[in-house]
């Protein structure tokens, strides 16, 4: 799978209330256990899940793969939105991936630590 392509945000680009809570619970959960990645996750009722990067010797998960596990774990069939918090420059595969398992065009924000809005993946 090709590497996905983070829209850039316009200079005047704003989150939706909704989206910008997605951003702040992934800052939160990147903030909490000082991971290099937080995420978070809204399903078809509007329900949100938060998780950040796990990497231990035996297990690495994305912070979106996580967030998208948690929202699955509990009964999602679908997301509407995604945010993630990164230094990286670039979306991951493997959390694109997860998120298009439950939907095909949730948008997936991509953030700065510091929150700026840095793009989003729309495919």
């Amino acid at each position: 799978m090709p590497e996905p392509t983070i829209a850039p945000a316009a200079a005047d680009a704003a989150l939706s209330a909704e989206d910008a809570k997605l951003v702040t619970l992934a800052r939160s959960a990147r903030a909490r256990v000082g991971a290099a990645e937080g995420a978070a996750v809204r399903d078809q009722d509007g329900r949100t899940y938060a998780a950040a990067s796990v990497a231990l010797p035996s297990l690495s998960v994305t912070a979106l793969q996580l967030a998208v596990a948690s929202a699955a774990a509990a009964g999602a069939s679908k997301l509407e939105a995604a945010a993630v918090v990164t230094e990286a420059s670039n979306l991951d595969g493997a959390g694109h991936a997860a998120v298009r398992d439950l939907a095909a065009d949730a948008p997936i924000h991509v953030a700065a630590p510091d929150g700026t809005l840095l793009g989003t993946v729309t495919q």
